[in-house]
């Protein structure tokens, strides 16, 4: 069986240990991103630790990239994860139409390009699990960050109406809220005031978010969750 996880940068970005973790889980994992290069490096220590993984550069908004992406994994898919998304804050007032639309175009439509691939390969055999990583956008709206979360609530929205729809053929579609910031590569690296500001404590364990992926992944069908959120215990919600 295969799966694809498509969003994957650094090692440790939720991304690069999703793949890691499945491929532990017995699956040939489809390791998906805009950079090669960083996508060859998990699958080599994915190789080295005795799991089966392939790199595919894809572009998430592009159309042709995510239809080549499915079309490479073939019918032996069982998983589909789409990961894709960034953070875009700014002050509506002051925020250009390609700005708003590239955000849009990210975090929501990527989604639905994924998705519909995903349900055209799961239909099939009737059989198939589509998770979507969601944010604390998903559910609220927020002074700052209009762009991001209408885009995140925009696939929430979708995941939703993609889970009543391919339900009852087999499909389990899911949605997965990570409720704060993760504790990864990606923050440290690129926001390490943020880290400051919160401190270690108030961060996200990665692996813990990997686990309710994984939790939702081998449900039965007379069981499932549509919708987990995952957040530090001390997170303010």
């Amino acid at each position: 069986m295969k799966a694809i996880i498509l969003g994957v940068n650094a090692d440790r970005g939720l991304g690069g240990q999703l793949a890691k973790r499945f491929a532990k889980e017995g699956l040939e994992v489809i390791v998906a991103g805009r950079t090669l290069p960083s996508l060859e490096k998990i699958v080599d220590n994915i190789r080295q630790s005795g799991g089966k993984a392939v790199a595919i550069r894809t572009d998430a908004t592009k159309e042709k990239d995510v239809q080549s992406l499915f079309a490479k994994a073939g019918e032996d898919l069982d998983l589909a994860i789409c990961n894709v998304g960034n953070n875009t804050p700014g002050r509506i007032d002051e925020m250009s139409a390609e700005y708003f639309e590239e955000s849009w175009r990210v975090c929501c439509f990527s989604g639905f390009l994924f998705g519909r691939e995903a349900v055209k390969t799961f239909s099939k055999k009737q059989k198939g699990t589509v998770l979507f990583t969601g944010a604390s956008a998903s559910l609220r709206g927020k002074a700052g960050f209009g762009a991001f979360n209408s885009a995140k609530g925009g696939l929430r929205q979708l995941a939703q109406a993609m889970a009543k729809e391919y339900g009852p053929v087999g499909i389990h579609v899911g949605h997965v809220i990570v409720d704060g910031v993760i504790n990864g590569q990606i923050v440290k690296d690129r926001r390490p005031d943020i880290v400051e500001k919160i401190g270690e404590d108030a961060l996200i364990t990665i692996e813990n978010i990997v686990d309710g992926f994984v939790y939702m992944y081998k449900q039965n069908k007379k069981g499932w969750t549509f919708e987990l959120d995952i957040r530090n215990s001390i997170e303010n919600w």
